[in-house]
């Protein structure tokens, strides 16, 4: 190819122009920064090294000696809220609001700091205020989660759906499992209440929004089971096996109760033995153990717990174990026996606890929804010393 002449003449010129525009930004940059306060690069030295207190009063003189920098103030809000002031924070976003130099979004931002404060400190009906205005902005998204947190904490069941349903993805697993729980939240109220249809209502759609919703069926098997009805009961329970079999150790003992009710108790133990042998569970175990010593058949428990030590060996089995050979022991082994359990008993109490998957939060009480995190579902029925036995 061949270069024209007027080429060579031109790459001099754009050379020449990036120059010129280089030096242009360079001294623009420089000029800026020279009329930012020093205690401005002080509070950003400070926060990159982590210290926040000496950050925020570097901060502070930078905001007297230049109070119309909008960023620092957003600055100096965040971190108040960071170090537990949300007073404070309040203070500084509140003063933002209420400028006039703002542009629409950082109005907009502002606003969303400022509810963030509210929100710290506990005061929800503000916070919801702030948020419900910024519906339909530029942070209508952010504006519906944290919406949804907040009729979560104020137990405000109806507006988390309809809030719920508008954000996006909500047909996402994670979205129908909270519906799906919020229906049976509205299903409890409605129990709490003496409304049995309403309830019925609300476990219906709960299980429409989420076939897989245990929790639902769960309930249903209570409502049936206080209505007289035991063989609708076991239907609904028994469904939690294709649903998720690991919920089946929160129903083990109505299972068995129910079948005892229609006098059916050797169907009972059967079908839970069945879902011991295909989902062990220490729940499950405790449900048959009792049963078969309810039965009158001490020698069938010991067995029963014997052989499920040697397939899952966990402490809280062999506290079950020694319990069996209580029941059978001669009065010189006894003694023994009873010390021996009751050291085992003391240890297992440690393990024989419930732990949230997000968070690791452990208690005693089963939740459907975490304390700690907030997590739907996210506490599965087994105790803390099977998550080790789990490949």
């Amino acid at each position: 190819m061949e270069i024209e002449l007027w080429w060579l003449l031109a790459l001099p010129v754009f050379f020449g122009l990036g120059w010129v525009a280089a030096r242009i930004d360079i001294n623009h940059l420089v000029k800026e920064s020279r009329a930012l306060p020093r205690s401005y690069f002080k509070g950003l030295n400070f926060l990159l090294n982590e210290q926040p207190d000496k950050a925020i009063e570097a901060f502070l003189e930078a905001a007297r000696v230049d109070p119309e920098t909008i960023e620092l103030h957003f600055a100096l809000g965040s971190l108040f809220r960071r170090r537990g002031e949300a007073d404070r924070a309040i203070r500084v976003h509140q003063n933002l609001v209420d400028r006039d130099n703002l542009t629409d979004e950082q109005r907009l931002q502002a606003l969303s700091e400022l509810g963030q404060d509210f929100l710290k400190l506990g005061l929800l009906d503000r916070a919801e205020d702030i948020f419900v205005r910024l519906r339909g902005t530029s942070r209508n998204e952010e504006a519906l989660r944290v919406l949804l947190e907040i009729y979560q904490q104020e137990k405000e069941w109806q507006k988390a759906i309809e809030i719920a349903e508008l954000l996006p993805g909500h047909a996402g697993y994670e979205w129908i499992r909270e519906v799906a729980n919020f229906h049976c939240e509205l299903a409890n109220d409605a129990l709490l209440a003496g409304e049995a249809e309403g309830a019925l209502k609300h476990l219906e759609l709960a299980l429409s929004v989420n076939r897989k919703c245990t929790r639902a069926s769960i309930l249903q098997g209570d409502m049936a089971m206080q209505r007289g009805d035991a063989a609708t009961a076991i239907d609904h329970w028994k469904r939690i096996e294709q649903q998720n079999p690991v919920y089946l150790a929160l129903v083990a003992g109505k299972l068995m109760e129910a079948h005892r009710q229609l006098g059916k108790e050797a169907i009972g133990v059967q079908l839970l033995r069945n879902y011991l042998e295909h989902y062990s569970s220490l729940d499950l175990l405790d449900a048959v153990f009792q049963a078969e010593i309810a039965n009158g058949n001490p020698a069938g428990a010991y067995v029963l717990v014997r052989d499920e030590l040697h397939r899952n060996p966990t402490l809280l089995g062999l506290d079950k174990l020694l319990e069996a050979q209580l029941l059978t022991a001669t009065p010189e082994r006894r003694g023994d026996l009873e010390l021996m359990k009751n050291l085992i008993h003391n240890h297992t109490r440690r393990v024989a606890r419930y732990r949230c998957d997000n968070c690791g939060f452990k208690a005693r009480q089963f939740y459907w929804r975490c304390p700690a995190c907030g997590g739907w579902e996210s506490y599965p029925p087994k105790r803390t010393e099977e998550f080790d036995l789990t490949p």
